[in-house]
């Protein structure tokens, strides 16, 4: 019973909340200036359309969320204008399913071809070593 209240308290059912504290709450980025630059940036749509941080988000609206490879495509359930758990947090979007197929594909795809992780052609020669070592101490 204190679990639902606790989350009634976290969840607003029929107001809108800016998108940028929406997907801060969401716990899609870490901080609100975080999703704030990801909305500028052009990184999340809603409707299929460009948003803007002050952008009321409503129940059933339609994101697409890209955070470096990962393309999200969510619902929104219910909106929050506070940060709480992550149980609570996963209760306000549910991701659609071809998203998560495609997410899963991708991600299976990047593990069996290695990308991400450039192997070098051989080790470094001496000169290399020491145009290396001058980087890293900041001479070179």
């Amino acid at each position: 019973m204190a679990e639902s209240r606790t989350e009634a308290a976290h969840m607003r059912v029929d107001s809108g909340v800016r998108l940028d504290v929406w997907l801060w709450a969401a716990r899609f980025y870490k901080t609100r200036s975080l999703a704030k630059q990801a909305i500028e940036g052009g990184k999340i749509e809603v409707n299929d359309a460009a948003a803007k941080p002050a952008r009321l988000v409503h129940i059933d609206d339609r994101l697409r969320i890209t955070r470096g490879l990962e393309r999200i495509v969510i619902r929104v359930l219910a909106t929050s204008a506070t940060r709480g758990p992550a149980t609570i947090a996963q209760a306000l979007y549910a991701e659609s399913a071809e998203s998560l197929a495609t997410r899963e594909n991708e991600r299976e795809m990047r593990r069996l071809t290695g990308a991400g992780f450039d192997h070098p052609q051989k080790r470094p020669d001496k000169h290399s070593r020491r145009l290396l070592r001058g980087f890293k101490e900041g001479s070179g």
